[in-house]
């Protein structure tokens, strides 16, 4: 558990804020797809914490980021959060993304909405091993994409929109880079149903491929076992077991 100092608070659009923290204690090693469960101070009607996924962590301004999606009362208050407040959360919770143990492995990261938030840490990771990155970023327009420079700074973008408003127009799943190119790994984070099609697309290709689940997480620590989720191994709770696992661990219909 840990008190962090708001350092800065980035309005990206009107859905999104990205909230910079910072110590006067080294920052605990992260790994990326791991996450933190958020105290919100300040709000009546928020008495959980909130899971955020860790965005990127630099640990040489012992810096963690956090990207908030505003969809609620939590979520708000924490977006609204002013430069210098303490923010109270438990890090890091959760396993993480695997890495290809083969440096030539072609790797591919997918992500949708607020999806796109674990794997811009886990891009920086991959690419710190030698591995060429490939971003596959959905949204349902451009006003959607967010931070499209920072994941430009480690990697090659790919995007698609719904209504083509930037990049190609339709689902990630759509996009040409699927046709013209076979990857080794995939890593996705998003909404279900893109997952779902994301792992369909690397059955076919014979891609080793692992998914970020966002189940609801009220607690981070196994206890309260909102979060289960069925695989070959039973129920599991996403927040210890997870929220990173293969797809072949899944019993998802796909």
């Amino acid at each position: 558990m840990l008190d962090l100092i708001l350092k800065e608070n980035k309005i990206l659009s009107d859905q999104y804020s990205l909230l910079i923290l910072t110590s006067n204690e080294k920052l605990p090693d992260i790994l990326p797809g791991q996450f933190a469960e958020v105290r919100v101070d300040g709000s009546p009607t928020t008495f959980l914490r909130r899971p955020i996924s860790v965005h990127y962590v630099d640990y040489e301004l012992n810096e963690l980021w956090l990207l908030i999606q505003i969809k609620g009362d939590g979520t708000k208050q924490l977006a609204n959060m002013a430069v210098g407040e303490s923010i109270n959360l438990l890090i890091p919770l959760g396993n993480s993304f695997s890495e290809p143990t083969d440096k030539d492995a072609r790797v591919l990261l997918v992500g949708g909405g607020c999806g796109v938030a674990p794997l811009l840490y886990l891009g920086a990771h991959l690419k710190k091993s030698g591995h060429e990155v490939n971003f596959l970023l959905g949204a349902r327009s451009k006003t959607d994409l967010i931070e499209l420079c920072e994941y430009e700074r480690i990697g090659n973008v790919f995007a698609t929109t719904e209504d083509g408003s930037y990049g190609e127009r339709g689902f990630v799943t759509q996009h040409s880079l699927l046709n013209d190119s076979t990857f080794n790994f995939i890593y996705t984070c998003g909404p279900t149903p893109m997952m779902k099609a994301v792992a369909r697309y690397a059955l076919k290709t014979n891609a080793n491929c692992e998914v970020s689940l966002e189940n609801t997480m009220a607690c981070g620590i196994g206890a309260c076992l909102c979060c289960v989720t069925d695989t070959t191994e039973g129920h599991v709770c996403v927040c210890t077991e997870g929220p990173v696992f293969n797809i072949t661990k899944l019993k998802w219909q796909i």
